[in-house]
């Protein structure tokens, strides 16, 4: 049966889905027997999502989920290698495969795959079959190779991002409509399919020439007029495989149909089918949510035990990996659906008043600022929003549509005056009786502290969230809401649009604010309830109330405090590293021949490798040379000059374009000062992280990147205090991996890196040069990190084959620390994490993956992490020991950042050397009150009118 014109087709890429679906997610089981089921958790939500998107937005009349079938497809027959090194899926999916058919056929929808052929082609045969009646057709997929699908009544949907692509879109991905997409991929391959392709010629190459010709056959044909060598070289030596892989990325219209268009046709899922199913996979909030959805009662229903005993022996099969993190997170039965919420809008003094009331009776209360930009400092407060239990929420509404945000007017909603709503809320967030609930807190304890008001003790549910799963997923509400609620929040986008037609938070009316605003505050409450609960079963109680919630008003006092910059400084600096480049630039065209641009990678590939013949160079994708940083210190390292040139010609424009033109645009225009944004919960290891701008990548080795930091000072009559661990990783290094000798140095006060050079190389510690001194110092330091022989050579200016000496030499001196790695990576393969000695939680993503550069990679991360993870615990304690010692010992001081493994202070030159000494005594005892390092700590500081002096 055909369909018509009026219908409108939906084809889901069920098979992109079930990936997109898995890597979504942190590994989920089945609590009963620990099957994995994260991948259909992940599937069903996306499926009831599209379902209400569907009806929210078109008219949907037919449906169907496409799959791949397993083996091999008549792709293999044209080209044997076609798809040869794809990976196997990770065994934790294998089992989910058929858990997800069944999902799809519990909701009532068609499930179609078709051995010998791949889901794309199934897709690329429905559509032409429904558009030759005259129907519309929606593809859910972001995968490129089916934009040659698109058309006016043929469209793709990336639900991830919110995106759909028409004709446009593929435009600009390809630079070419849709109707030659095959023509590009034919020229440009694909190295995930391993379709060949011709060598040299990426996607914005293959764009230019089948614009430039028409299409690949015309293309071939007058290959021989192209003027470039060797792209015309490789058009005709490869013109047959550039048509094999034409076959290749070809969709078949004419692939058979396993069932017919007509049943497809949008029908309501057999109630006791599909909650058999969500029931038997124990998925509680999804099976109240869809319920809910489909108006079917969830309790009249059980699990279908038929399909329980069915999906455990299929994961019976096979070994799966398991985690502690792995069951899924716990679920609050009790809460009413977020959907059927009633939000208030607060709009008169009486309703404040008896939310209020709620909350002293409550004893707490979930807390969101709603304003109109992201700089706490100088944003607008638009609005506030409270909620007392899950399902009871409110906005309060004070500035919507103020033109200059002083006061209300005529043409304004119904609101309340921003003074009025914080004299009254002040008792309450100020009482310490009443918990306030946040969801990364600093920002809104920044936005009501510019409004003197001070909001404690607080609860932050982002970092909650970052002391359970650091480095295994994000840690933003509307990702933790999918997570937890099965939820997706309402979209910012939604209310305020994007480009150049987006407005801010003001100029959102209170019907869509409010919605908006209130579910915040509600989804934050309910995620408190359920993470503290995972807090103690995972044992991370500890970490998220010493090391996480504490820091959170000291880095706002940090970041309200900022720091001093001398314009001039940075202006003189500018001018200098300008002519310095420029004379770089002239030695740099007399080694290379010729002028050309320095910044193009291009013409810097093309001088080193084809003109200069220089060994070494690989080519990326695009077909140009490779000149990473990575390349031209590998040629440096061979006596090339021209690399060592560009190599110091780049870092001098970097300092220049990132810091000395790019400070002065981060002063504060009311204090004068620079405020830098600290992120608690971005990095793996527990580490903050500097932004706008990033103060703690200016490069230090140079001279000229240290004199960047000459441009901080202190204010007159004050200095900077600069403290600083000294060697903190090596020395929980020695601690950690019970290195006696590394132990015993440092108890000695020996310095390390002679001590270091002295075993390795046999060298006296009183004939000990510089440069043997120097090269213990790369390899202790490179050895935390994993180095390779490759990087070490390159940091050292010396062969592989004496960097990977030296590190074997290493090893031999110190056994204790081979040792150590082989159970660090034990553990992680073993959990999925390893531990700080403060039990902070790292996760490992890729530690068991089946790609062997990956797992290296994770492997590398796993014996740094419980290092670096520690000394960043270390620090961090130490910082919220501060205020209370400066308030008591040095009162006039302020901490004003933290780099690494220093803090930086501004005090009057008089309370310098007091402050010292009160500094150094909380950083070296940071870490006492928990545990006993068999290593001492050591702090050095020192006082100086700007940082680089100080440091």
């Amino acid at each position: 049966m055909s369909l018509k014109k009026s219908d409108h087709l939906y084809l889901v890429d069920g098979s992109g889905y079930i990936f997109r679906a898995f890597h979504a997610l942190p590994p989920l089981t089945r609590k009963s027997d620990k099957l994995p089921v994260g991948a259909v958790a992940g599937f069903c939500n996306m499926l009831v999502r599209l379902m209400d998107d569907m009806a929210a937005e078109e008219s949907p009349t037919h449906l169907a989920v496409i799959f791949d079938a397993s083996g091999k497809t008549f792709r293999n027959d044209i080209y044997p290698e076609y798809k040869a090194n794809r990976d196997a899926p990770p065994e934790d999916l294998v089992p989910q495969f058929p858990l997800v058919r069944e999902a799809v056929k519990a909701f009532g929808i068609p499930s179609v795959e078709l051995k010998g052929y791949e889901a794309d082609d199934l897709i690329a045969a429905y559509t032409h079959a429904a558009t030759q009646s005259g129907a519309r057709v929606s593809i859910v997929s972001s995968d490129k190779d089916l934009m040659q699908l698109v058309t006016d009544r043929v469209n793709m949907i990336d639900t991830m991002k919110d995106k759909k692509i028409g004709p446009a879109e593929v435009l600009e991905k390809f630079e070419v409509g849709p109707e030659r997409v095959i023509d590009v991929q034919s020229l440009a391959g694909d190295s995930v399919d391993n379709v060949p392709g011709v060598p040299g010629i990426g996607i914005k190459t293959a764009a230019l020439l089948i614009n430039e010709y028409g299409d690949l056959e015309t293309l071939l044909a007058r290959a021989e007029e192209i003027k470039q060598n060797k792209r015309r070289e490789n058009l005709i030596e490869f013109a047959d495989q550039a048509r094999i892989s034409r076959e290749l990325v070809t969709l078949r219209t004419d692939t058979p149909l396993p069932i017919e268009l007509g049943e497809m046709g949008l029908t309501p899922p057999e109630a006791g089918t599909l909650m058999g199913f969500l029931k038997a996979m124990e998925f509680n909030t999804l099976t109240q949510r869809v319920g809910k959805r489909y108006d079917i009662r969830a309790d009249d229903y059980e699990a279908s035990p038929e399909l329980a005993a069915k999906s455990s022996s299929r994961a019976s099969g096979g070994a799966v990996s398991q985690s502690a993190a792995s069951d899924l997170p716990p679920v609050a039965t009790d809460m009413p659906p977020i959907d059927a919420a009633a939000y208030e809008c607060v709009t008169d003094m009486a309703a404040l008043d008896g939310w209020i009331d709620d909350a002293m009776t409550a004893g707490h209360v979930a807390i969101d600022t709603e304003t109109d930009g992201l700089d706490a400092v100088s944003c607008r407060l638009v609005g506030i929003s409270l909620a007392t239990r899950p399902g009871h929420a409110c906005y309060i509404p004070l500035a919507h549509g103020a033109s200059d945000g002083l006061a209300l007017n005529d043409d304004m909603p119904p609101q309340l005056a921003e003074a009025d709503v914080l004299k009254r809320l002040s008792p309450l967030l100020q009482d310490a009786s009443i918990m306030k609930i946040l969801q990364n807190a600093k920002f809104d304890l920044q936005v009501l502290g510019q409004r003197k008001i001070e909001v404690y003790p607080i609860e932050d549910t982002m970092l909650m969230s970052y002391a359970l799963a650091a480095g295994q997923r994000g840690h933003g509400m509307d990702e933790l809401s999918e997570l937890y609620l099965g939820h997706k929040p309402i979209s910012i986008k939604e209310l305020l649009g994007t480009g150049k037609s987006q407005i801010t938070f003001d100029q959102v009316p209170l019907e869509k604010a409010t919605p908006y605003a209130a579910e915040d505050a509600d989804i934050t409450f309910r995620l408190w309830q359920m993470m503290r609960a995972e807090l103690v079963r995972d044992g991370v109680v500890s970490v998220y109330q010493t090391t996480e919630k504490p820091l959170v008003p000291v880095i706002v006092e940090m970041e309200k405090n900022g720091i001093a910059v001398d314009r001039n400084v940075l202006s003189r600096l500018s001018g200098e590293f300008a002519q310095k480049m420029a004379a770089m630039e002239d030695d740099i065209y007399k080694l290379a021949g010729e002028n050309f641009n320095i910044a193009s990678p291009k013409q810097l590939g093309d001088i080193l490798f084809d003109k200069m013949g220089l060994s070494g160079g690989k080519k990326t994708k695009t077909g140009a040379w490779g000149t990473g940083a990575d390349v031209l210190e590998g040629l440096a390292a061979e006596g090339h000059d021209l690399a060592a040139k560009v190599l110091e010609w780049r870092g001098l424009a970097k300092l220049k374009s990132t810091y000395t033109d790019a400070l002065p645009e981060f002063i504060n225009a009311k204090t004068g000062r620079i405020h830098t944004s600290y992120s608690l919960a971005s990095t793996t290891t527990g580490r903050l992280a500097s932004s706008d701008p990033n103060l703690q990548n200016i490069p230090i080795r140079t001279e000229d990147g240290r004199r960047i930091r000459t441009a901080f000072v202190a204010e007159q009559g004050n200095l900077l205090v600069s403290a600083d661990y000294s060697q903190i990783e090596l020395r929980l290094l020695a601690h950690i991996a019970d290195i006696d000798s590394l132990r015993q140095a440092f108890a000695d006060g020996q310095d390390i890196h002679a001590m270091t050079a002295s075993e390795m190389f046999g060298v006296p510690l009183a004939d000990m040069t510089s440069e043997t001194r120097r090269r213990a110092k790369a390899i202790n330091f490179g050895i935390i990190y994993g180095i390779s022989a490759f990087g070490l050579a390159n940091q050292l200016g010396i062969s592989r084959g004496e960097a990977s000496a030296y590190i074997k030499a290493y090893f031999e001196k110190f056994p204790g620390i081979k040792d150590y790695m082989e159970a660090v990576k034990q553990e992680a393969h073993a959990q999925g994490y390893v531990s700080t000695l403060f039990g902070r939680r790292i996760y490992l993503r890729e530690i068991d993956s089946k790609i062997p550069a990956r797992r290296a990679f994770a492997e590398r991360a796993a014996i740094n992490a419980p290092i670096q993870g520690t000394a960043a615990d270390i620090i961090r304690r130490a910082m919220i020991a501060m205020p209370t010692v400066l308030t008591k010992k040095s009162p006039k001081s302020r901490m004003l950042l933290q780099v690494h493994d220093e803090l930086i202070f501004e005090a009057p030159e008089s309370e310098t050397d007091k402050l010292i000494q009160h500094v150094r005594e909380v950083m070296q005892n940071a870490c006492r009150t928990r545990l006993s390092l068999s290593v001492p700590l050591v702090v050095e500081a020192q006082a100086a009118k700007n940082w680089d002096e100080a440091h």
